[in-house]
């Protein structure tokens, strides 16, 4: 379970990153 969760935490960490670079550097996208 813990496993899942991890992958879960992790996945919306990415989210968020890309988000905030896109966010900061929309020339790129």
């Amino acid at each position: 379970m813990s496993g899942i969760y991890l992958l879960s935490g992790g996945l919306a960490l990415l989210v968020f990153i890309y988000l905030v670079v896109a966010l900061f550097y929309p020339e790129k996208f």
